[in-house]
């Protein structure tokens, strides 16, 4: 469909049409009126939207990875941009000038993770859920820092969740667990997909750790003597 057409659908001229989608400013209304438009829906919207960002790269170049090992501000403000927030945004919420931002959003443009657009709107040119090295610089100047800040909590709160659970299992159960916790940890990246488009003021960041290993509990017995 044409910028015209829609533009007569949509009764507005074709120059506001073009403004719209030039500048993303789209409004969750106006995005329902083009979905019908064509004959879609935000959940459908959503899902494709999800298959083109798949496409994006996971794995990004030591390079890369070493520069935003090397400045956690840079760092936090990739994140940032990768969960939907906006350069006015992260800005007002972090205290930060409007030059300091151009110079990071100028920095992450160089290091080829975003492509930094007019009026300092981004495109980004990798996947959501970066899959950083198991060796490499950001896991290895952050992970257990990150670890003992998440589990350094009472876990009381209404939306807190913190349970253990410890038992003997068969081979075949501990698989089915593994793809059931893969699966769930997919679904958390499909409802992080769907509230992209979601304000900061109607969201928080949420943290979800899953984990599964063999474990014994030997802090009451200790283990057999070894003959």
């Amino acid at each position: 469909m044409s910028y015209r057409q829609l533009a007569e659908q949509l009764q507005l001229s074709e120059a506001s049409v073009k403004r719209i989608f030039a500048q993303q400013n789209f409004t969750l209304s106006r995005l329902e009126q083009i979905c019908r438009v064509l004959d879609t829906n935000l959940y459908e919207l959503a899902k494709s939207s999800t298959l083109a960002k798949n496409s994006l790269p996971r794995l990004l170049s030591m390079p890369q990875e070493q520069a935003l090992a090397d400045d956690p501000t840079l760092l936090t403000y990739l994140y940032l941009l990768l969960n939907g927030w906006q350069f006015e945004d992260i800005n007002s919420q972090y205290q930060l000038d409007e030059l300091k931002g151009i110079r990071l959003l100028a920095t992450l443009d160089r290091l080829k993770l975003i492509e930094l657009q007019p009026h300092n709107k981004v495109r980004l040119l990798v996947a959501r859920d970066i899959q950083w090295r198991l060796n490499g610089p950001v896991r290895r100047r952050y992970e257990q820092q990150i670890k003992m800040m998440f589990i350094d909590n009472s876990f009381t709160a209404p939306e807190h969740w913190l349970r253990l659970e410890t038992a003997e299992l068969s081979s075949a159960s501990i698989s089915i667990l593994q793809r059931r916790l893969n699966q769930l940890s997919e679904q958390f990246a499909e409802l992080a997909e769907l509230d992209m488009a979601t304000g900061p003021a109607d969201k928080k960041g949420v943290g979800l750790l899953v984990a599964l290993r063999p474990w014994v509990f030997d802090m009451v017995l200790a283990p057999p003597a070894k003959r």
